[in-house]
């Protein structure tokens, strides 16, 4: 995990895992807390996290496609279509990512 951190592409693989939880947890937990049970509080914290990690995933996204030469039609698109996609970020790290 340590080594992770030290390439781009490990960072990137971190963030897509961490904007993939956040997804996950606002759709599944957050959103229904909010209008089930009326409270808006997990979605207030979360909500900005979320929005953070989804833009750091969409410019270190851009960041390596352009330092590994990345076809934007062959694996850029995929990339970032992944994280609006629920399990997309999960798919895609599996998928490329971790290939790279």
């Amino acid at each position: 995990m340590i080594n992770l951190f030290k390439t781009k592409i490990g960072r990137l693989r971190i963030i897509a895992i961490l904007e993939g939880i956040t997804l996950l947890t606002l759709i599944f937990i957050a959103v229904p807390l909010k209008h089930f049970m009326g409270n808006p509080s997990v979605v207030k914290i979360l909500g900005p996290v979320h929005g953070a990690l989804f833009l750091l995933f969409l410019f270190n996204t851009l960041s390596v496609g352009i330092e590994q030469k990345w076809k934007f039609k062959k694996t850029t698109w995929k990339v970032l279509l992944a994280c609006i996609i629920p399990f997309g970020t999960f798919y895609i790290d599996r998928k490329i990512l971790s290939k790279l």
